[in-house]
């Protein structure tokens, strides 16, 4: 299994529900050659492997970039502002991506 597979497999565990209450958000991301999607709904969780049906926002970034990010050896919006990671969609979405899924 991948460590961005596994990542994905736990996030459910990494995600503090009282962060997540009352949002309502689908984040897509492409992370190398796999997309996984996050459905934030009303305090829950889903998460899924393939596309989403329409997304919120999409993140895309290598794999090694996002293992990098989720280790906290990468800053978010430096990733960001050197191209190494690419958002469309709702930016608001993007800033939340810290403090909701332990990510940076």
């Amino acid at each position: 299994m991948s460590e961005v597979k596994a990542y994905f497999d736990g996030l459910n565990e990494k995600v503090d529900a009282s962060k997540i209450a009352g949002m309502n958000a689908v984040y897509q991301f492409n992370i190398g050659d796999a997309v996984y999607t996050v459905a934030v709904a009303d305090g829950a969780l889903n998460v899924s492997e393939g596309p989403a049906e329409k997304a919120s926002i999409e993140l895309t970034m290598s794999e090694e970039d996002f293992l990098a990010l989720t280790k906290g050896e990468l800053n978010g919006q430096q990733a960001f502002l050197t191209g190494k990671l690419k958002i469309k969609g709702d930016m608001t979405l993007a800033m939340k991506l810290q403090s909701v899924f332990n990510i940076g």
